[in-house]
């Protein structure tokens, strides 16, 4: 059987896996008719194999009992990584569920090409987290850990913006810089490079820690959690007056990592108590009910959904949150949606700028900026993008392949080291 070396983007929403083939790259069919993953995994509470991608989303809305984990690479370098909880059958730690996903797509990876992958090339965001060096090593230690936990012997790392402008050679005008955007789903990551006769020179690049679940949260904040009580108010219990209803878990609950560790006896008797002292007690009984049934994925997913449909429609659509209370759902508006984002346009410009900066190059000389990963679509990205390069051709590469294409090059080219 033959030995390669198997690329992996291993993303915070999705994954994939690929090799540089015959020319090409030969995207492996991880998924079912699909050449992307969804990373997640699912538990069932009485025991049994453990479900990743499409099947384990299949599993949580069907309803069935167990444990539903996402956005696992979110946790990378916390401490909270290697904590144990108990998940399905028995307890687990985030790591453990890491490398059980990882040695399922190194399995199904082999199945599909009849070849033995010993060697791993892994994606990695520029900075796991923000201004945080310390964490950032951390991080890749524990991805790392998991890799070789996995099956593999050895496993190398690339900045996924790196891979990017790897795979969008020759594409938009030539002879200019170029910056590579990736939004992915918890980091965006930037690279200035310069293309010179088909090959890359990378000159600086940057990350930081915001993503699409970011850009969730924001929704969800906005406009679902209203409707579960957020921004209400609670009377004392004893004296008179109010006081407002505490933000803290309605953040948690908005948060896609956050979500599995909210189904515990104390955070249920902390909304139990909040629904009976509620001024509008139909809005935080939904949000107990949320915590009881354990529905934050079901939540999650519906507002996913609705800032697709308002990111698609000018900034109009509807949040459908039916499984709640027949009928119910939060309109969102085409000013209540861009105000969301307000926070996000800032920083992804100011990231895109110091990515230049670090080059030593000015965004007017950027001749193109090529746009990767599934939360690039947002339209915001490329407005602001356009603003601060105004001389650039704004390209979409393929937004949920382009980092794993780059990682197949590279590992066919004997990169990184």
């Amino acid at each position: 059987m033959q030995t390669q070396t198997l690329a992996i983007d291993f993303g915070t929403s999705n994954t994939a896996a690929a090799l540089a083939w015959e020319g090409g790259i030969y995207r492996i069919p991880v998924e079912r008719g699909a050449e992307t993953l969804p990373t997640a995994a699912f538990f069932p509470a009485a025991g049994g194999a453990m479900r990743i991608g499409v099947s384990a989303a299949a599993a949580l809305t069907a309803g069935e009992e167990g444990r539903y984990m996402a956005a696992m690479k979110r946790v990378l370098g916390l401490p909270l990584f290697g904590e144990t909880r108990w998940i399905g059958d028995r307890r687990r730690s985030l790591a453990d569920i890491v490398t059980a996903f990882l040695a399922e797509v190194k399995s199904r990876a082999e199945a599909a090409t009849g070849m033995r992958f010993e060697r791993a090339l892994s994606g990695r965001p520029v900075h796991f987290h923000t201004r945080a060096p310390e964490l950032d090593a951390q991080a890749e230690a524990d991805l790392r850990a998991c890799y070789l936990a996995a099956g593999y012997a050895e496993v190398s790392f690339l900045a996924e913006p790196e891979a990017a402008a790897l795979a969008c050679r020759g594409k938009g005008p030539s002879g200019k810089l170029g910056l590579v955007v990736d939004i992915g789903g918890g980091t965006s990551d930037f690279t200035l490079f310069r293309e010179d006769g088909g090959a890359i020179e990378v000159l600086a690049s940057h990350g930081i820690r915001l993503g699409g679940t970011d850009f969730d949260q924001s929704v969800s904040l906005a406009h679902a959690m209203p409707l579960l009580g957020l921004g209400g108010e609670l009377r004392r219990e004893m004296g008179e007056g109010r006081v407002p209803v505490p933000v803290a878990p309605y953040v948690e609950l908005a948060t896609r990592d956050a979500i599995p560790f909210l189904y515990t006896p104390e955070t249920r008797r902390m909304a139990a108590g909040l629904a009976r002292l509620a001024v509008e007690p139909e809005k935080l009984s939904r949000f107990r009910e949320v915590l009881e049934t354990e529905l934050g994925h079901e939540l999650a997913f519906a507002v996913e959904r609705g800032k697709i449909e308002a990111n698609r429609d000018a900034g109009t659509g509807r949040i459908a949150l039916d499984f709640l209370e027949p009928g119910l759902s939060a309109p969102v508006g085409a000013e209540s949606f861009g105000a969301a984002f307000g926070s996000h346009r800032s920083a992804l410009r100011e990231a895109a700028a110091e990515t230049a900066a670090q080059a030593g190059a000015a965004p007017e000389a950027i001749g193109k900026v090529v746009l990767v990963g599934g939360s690039s679509l947002m339209g915001f990205v490329g407005e602001e993008m356009r603003a601060l390069c105004p001389q650039a051709a704004i390209l979409q590469a393929d937004a949920f392949t382009a980092v794993v294409d780059g990682l197949a090059l590279a590992a066919r080219n004997g990169m990184p080291g």
